[in-house]
């Protein structure tokens, strides 16, 4: 079963004992075309994301539009969701479940994906959908609510209409309505009430229903970094003269080379649907098609139009061109005819969605919401092995490309490659995907010449999505108090990429300057001197018994947490997964009772200066 509508929801979980039926719900929504996290509160094991106070979180998801299956009695959700209850046509889906998982209970936005997701949940854990709704209840069918392909012109018309029918007036209905065959509505073909299939815009009735079969390709052409507004208006005006409703449009569509162009994306979100993208090879095989070739357009994109030949390739060689193309100074609108409602997901290609995500040191604690929404959206995960291992159950039932130690470039290629072929791809990156990772590397792939060792054209106008994370120099200043307090900076010790005479010349400005220092990459098993030679080179500028933190599997089973003086720090302490920073000259460490915390409760930090006011104050 697909979902009709495509809708992003939250599992909200108050509490562990919860936690093992919210993964029964998530999985068994698992691989529909929505995108689905645990949300827990406090500090849930096995949440994707966790949240405080549950009535103001609800809220805030109601809020966003992002669906709620809530594990908690109706009445929480319920009175946290009240002041917002405004628009049934404009409500994400909200349901609660029971906690022992017999009961699933759609609230609000039935036909916006509620029922079906309770429908859905009732059949796979063999609970009791709980469904209110009138035709749901009384004709198995909810007349808002159409089968995918199909769009209801007025929905607002829905509610007068299913009211008579409930009170057993008939429905006389097109026959292209077929799946109105299926309920318990009394069809009849003198009725009053009419069920009308058709692509015109038509005013309301009340006593009729019409249905818009999504058929519509709407072919755009445009000159680089159009404005929005101008692409907009210009379908809108066709489809104002042609008489078009705009429920009926299936795609927006266009040549690849406009994968990257934000009117079209803008476009697409303002008439709610999706853009697809054709090569000009295929755009050329639509040539002898063309109303209006142009010989001007071939020379500039490889093929004699762009409008009229995406709307024909969309709608197939059994549909036809129902407007011509209109031009402005920058832009082309075309509109095909397909002979049955298009399936988009067969159609063209998309524009792929490369996501860089720093996932943290290891902990799921540390990893930010958007981090696991983006890597539950993903069809793919490429990295290291080790860092997709970190994700745990939320890299469960992905397809993932595993790369070693070594084959940077080679994972970044491939990524952005597969994302090119309309994939949503996550590059998975341990830290900070943007500090000594994987970041830098795609935008240098992306920057070059395909000539030159850079990637593809279409690869280069993938959408890129960079995720920030927790570096390891972050966790490892938190987990001993606040050794980063004042001016600091990153060196990377590695000289594989970099000479080494440019890193000492980083050391010596850095100890000069007296920033505390947090060295990334400090050894390896043939990279034994650096960082001796680092060590050195900054006892030339503060003390001996400066603080040195040596950081190892942060956030992880293994962690380590050791505290040095910069005299005592010893490189055979010290392997590839530790992080090594050392404080200033003004850095200062003290011991606490507490002795969990940092090294034998020894605390670290740097002041920023507020000695003096502290000072005066007394």
């Amino acid at each position: 079963m697909v979902l009709k509508n495509e809708t992003n929801f939250a599992i909200v979980v108050l509490s562990q004992n919860s936690m093992d039926l919210a993964k029964q719900i998530k999985n068994a929504l698992g691989g529909e075309n929505i995108s689905i996290q645990i949300h827990g509160k406090g500090d849930l094991d096995g949440a994707d994301s966790s949240y405080g106070e549950t009535t103001a979180h609800l809220a805030s998801l109601f809020a966003q539009g992002t669906g709620i299956i809530a594990l908690c009695a109706s009445g929480i959700v319920i009175r946290a969701l009240a002041a917002q209850v405004r628009d049934k046509f404009d409500e994400p889906p909200v349901l609660t479940v029971s906690r022992d998982g017999a009961s699933v209970v759609p609230l609000l936005g039935g036909h916006h994906g509620a029922n079906e997701v309770a429908d859905l949940l009732a059949d796979r854990l063999k609970a009791h959908a709980a469904i209110t709704t009138a035709g749901d209840c009384r004709f198995k069918l909810a007349l808002d609510n159409p089968p995918k392909g199909w769009a209801l012109q007025h929905p607002r018309t829905a509610g007068p209409i299913m009211a008579r029918l409930i009170d057993r007036e008939a429905l006389q209905a097109d026959a292209e309505l077929n799946w109105l065959n299926e309920s318990e509505i009394t069809l009849n073909e003198t009725a009053d009430l009419k069920a009308i299939s058709t692509i015109k815009a038509l005013p309301a009735s009340e006593d009729s229903l019409l249905y818009s079969p999504k058929s519509l390709a709407i072919g755009v052409g445009c000159e680089r970094g159009v404005d929005a507004g101008h692409v907009i208006e210009l379908i809108e005006r066709v489809l104002a003269d042609n008489g078009l409703a705009r429920e009926a449009i299936a795609c927006l569509c266009s040549i690849d080379l406009k994968s990257d162009e934000a009117a079209l994306q803008a476009a697409a979100n303002h008439f709610g649907a999706p853009v697809r993208f054709f090569s000009a090879e295929r755009l050329n095989e639509e040539a002898d098609r063309l109303a209006n070739p142009s010989e001007v357009v071939r020379s500039e994109v490889g093929c004699p139009g762009v409008a009229e030949g995406a709307a024909l390739a969309a709608v197939g060689k059994d549909g036809s061109l129902l407007a011509e193309k209109v031009k402005t100074d920058k832009a082309t609108c075309a509109v095909g005819l397909a002979t049955k409602p298009i399936d988009v997901d067969q159609l063209g290609t998309q524009r792929g969605r490369l996501s860089v995500i720093g996932i943290g040191p290891g902990q799921s604690e540390w990893r930010t919401p958007e981090a696991s929404r983006l890597v539950q959206e993903a069809e793919e995960l490429v990295g290291y092995g080790l860092y997709i291992d970190l994700l745990g159950a939320l890299s469960e039932g992905k397809k993932r490309s595993d790369f070693p130690l070594g084959g940077e470039e080679d994972r970044c290629r491939y990524a952005l490659e597969e994302a090119a072929k309309g994939k949503n791809v996550a590059l998975i990156c341990s830290g900070d995907a943007g500090i000594y990772a994987m970041g830098a590397l795609v935008m240098e792939l992306m920057d070059r010449d395909a000539d030159h060792g850079g990637v593809s054209d279409l690869a280069k106008r993938v959408e890129i999505v960079n995720a920030p994370g927790i570096s390891a120099l972050q966790a490892a200043s938190a987990r001993f108090g606040a050794l980063l307090g004042h001016d600091f900076c990153t060196i990377s010790l590695s000289d594989l990429l970099t000479p080494w005479e440019a890193i000492e010349n980083r050391l010596h400005a850095a100890a000069q300057g007296d920033f505390v220092v947090a060295f990334y990459n400090p050894v390896s098993k043939r990279r034994r001197t650096q960082l001796a030679e680092a060590k050195n080179i900054l006892l030339q500028h503060r003390p001996a018994n400066t603080p040195v933190l040596l950081c190892s599997n942060l956030g992880r089973p293994t962690e380590a947490l050791r505290l040095r003086t910069l005299a005592e720090l010893e490189v055979d302490e010290v392997d590839m997964l530790t992080v090594v920073l050392v404080g200033s000259s003004q850095s200062k460490a003290f011991q606490t009772g507490d002795h969990s915390v940092g090294d034998d409760g020894w605390r670290v930090y740097t002041p920023r200066g507020y000695a003096k006011k502290i000072d005066a104050a007394e």
